[in-house]
C-alpha cells in the first residue's frame, strides 16, 4: 500500500519452538500484524463490502466490548452501523479447581472464568484487539488460537505468556461466521488445555445481518451461547474420581484418560445442570432465539426435544445458506455452529447433544424454559391414561 511500510513481528525464538512442541511453527508473512489491506484495489469496485474491507485499524473508533459469562451473549447490534470497529476485548486466565457434580472434582484453566470462555461478538471487517492476561498466580503459560483468525497460529504464536505476563494482539475479522478459539500452547499440552475447558467462541456476524439465504433478513429476539466440554477425571482403584492438590498434580494420570477417547463426563457450561433450574434458558412464546454452539474436541449433535432449527448454520459460515427445519444438527469438533428457532408452544424445553447416553448419562443437557399460552392445535391430549378397553 503506497505511503505505508509493511513490518513483521517479533517472535522471541524460545516461545516460538515452546508454542510449536510437536508440530510446525510456520513463517511469519510480512505484514501479519500491520492491518494492511490493498485500499485502493478494493475501492476501485466501489462495492459498500470492500469499501469497508478497506480501512486500517488507526482510522476506525475503538469500542471496548463487555464479556458476559455464558450463556449470556455480550450487547451487540445485529446490523453494523457505520464503519467497522477496533473492538477492544480482554481475557484473564484462571487456573481453579470446580465441582463437576457430586464432589467429583477437576481443574480447570479458564478464560475470565468461565467454562466455556465467553462469548466475543464483532461483525466482518471489524479488528479485534484482545489482551490476554496470565496472573501470577497462576503455574501454566497460556495463548489463545482464534479460529476466526488469519495467520500465526490464529494467533497463538504472538500471545504465549507466562504467569504475570500479559500481551494484546490484533486480527482483522475476515470471515463471517461462529469460531472457537482456544489455548494451544503445544505438544500435549495443547489437549490437555482444551479438557480443562480453556476453550469458547467468537461470533463474526455479516454487517448486514443474518439472512435466509434468499436475500431475506433474519433477527432474533435473543440469544444464549452453549459451550460443551469433555473432562477426563481419573479414578482409583476403588472406582471413585480421584481430586488433586494442584492443576500439575493432575496432569500425568489425566492425559492417561484422554488417551482412551472416553470422557468421564461431557457437560453444556462447565457443570453438570449449568443450564437447569434457576439457570436455565428462558423465553417467551413467539421469541425467535439464536443458539451458538461450540464443542471444541468432539463431535457433538445439538436437539431441541420439543423443537427444531427454523434456520441452522451447522458449519458455523453465515456465507453458507442455512439448512431450514432441522430435528438435529451436527457440529464437528473444533468449530461452533449457531441455530434459529421461534418457539411456538410455551413449555419446558430441553436442549441436548442427542447422543442420549452423553445427554443423560454424562451430562450435556439443558432446559429452556417458555412462557406464553399453550396452543391445543399444535398439541393436545385427546383422551386421559385409563383402562384398555377390550
Amino acid at each position: 500500500m503506497e505511503g505505508k511500510t509493511l513490518k513483521t513481528p517479533v517472535v522471541n525464538e524460545q516461545r516460538r519452538n515452546f508454542i510449536s512442541g510437536s508440530i510446525s511453527a510456520g513463517f511469519l508473512g510480512a505484514g501479519i500484524a500491520a492491518g494492511l489491506v490493498p485500499a485502493l484495489a478494493q475501492a476501485e469496485t466501489g462495492k459498500p463490502a470492500d469499501r469497508m474491507a478497506s480501512y486500517t485499524a488507526d482510522q476506525l473508533e475503538r469500542v471496548e466490548q463487555v464479556l458476559v459469562v455464558p450463556p449470556m451473549v455480550p450487547v451487540h447490534d445485529q446490523v453494523a452501523k457505520g464503519k467497522p470497529k477496533v473492538v477492544e476485548v480482554r481475557l484473564h486466565v484462571e487456573e481453579k479447581q470446580i465441582e463437576l457434580e457430586n464432589g467429583t472434582k477437576a481443574w480447570v484453566c479458564a478464560f475470565n472464568g468461565s467454562v466455556p470462555g465467553p462469548l466475543i461478538v464483532c461483525h466482518q471487517h471489524d479488528y479485534v484487539e484482545l489482551t490476554l492476561v496470565n496472573p501470577k498466580t497462576n503455574t501454566l503459560a497460556h495463548n489463545i488460537d482464534l479460529h476466526a483468525a488469519t495467520g500465526a497460529l490464529g494467533g497463538g504464536e504472538l500471545t504465549l505468556v507466562a504467569p504475570g505476563e500479559e500481551v494484546t494482539f490484533r486480527f482483522k475479522a475476515t470471515k463471517i461466521g461462529t469460531f472457537v478459539y482456544h489455548c494451544a500452547p503445544g505438544g500435549v499440552m495443547i489437549p490437555w488445555h482444551v479438557v480443562m475447558g480453556m476453550n469458547g467462541a467468537i461470533m463474526v456476524l455479516p454487517r448486514e445481518g443474518l439472512i435466509d439465504g434468499d436475500g431475506n433478513n433474519l433477527t432474533y429476539d435473543k440469544a444464549y451461547y452453549i459451550g460443551e466440554q469433555d473432562f477426563y477425571i481419573p479414578k482409583n482403584e476403588q472406582g471413585q474420581y480421584k481430586a488433586y492438590d494442584t492443576v500439575l498434580g493432575s496432569m500425568s494420570e489425566t492425559l492417561e484418560v484422554m488417551k482412551t477417547l472416553t470422557p468421564s463426563h461431557v457437560v453444556f457450561n462447565g457443570v453438570v445442570g449449568a443450564l437447569t433450574g434457576q439457570n436455565a434458558m428462558t423465553a417467551k412464546l413467539g421469541e425467535t432465539v439464536l443458539f451458538v454452539h461450540s464443542q471444541a474436541n468432539r463431535d457433538t449433535r445439538p436437539h431441541i426435544i420439543g423443537g427444531h432449527g427454523d434456520y441452522v448454520w451447522n458449519t458455523g459460515s453465515f456465507s453458507d445458506r442455512p439448512s431450514q427445519n432441522l430435528e438435529t444438527w451436527h457440529i464437528a469438533g473444533g468449530s461452533a455452529g449457531a441455530a434459529l428457532y421461534t418457539f411456538k408452544q410455551p413449555g419446558l424445553y430441553v436442549y441436548v447433544n442427542h447422543n442420549l447416553i452423553e445427554a443423560i448419562m454424562k451430562g450435556a443437557a439443558g432446559h429452556i424454559k417458555v412462557d406464553g399460552e399453550w396452543n391445543d392445535d399444535l398439541m393436545t391430549q385427546v383422551s386421559k391414561p385409563s383402562p384398555i378397553k377390550s
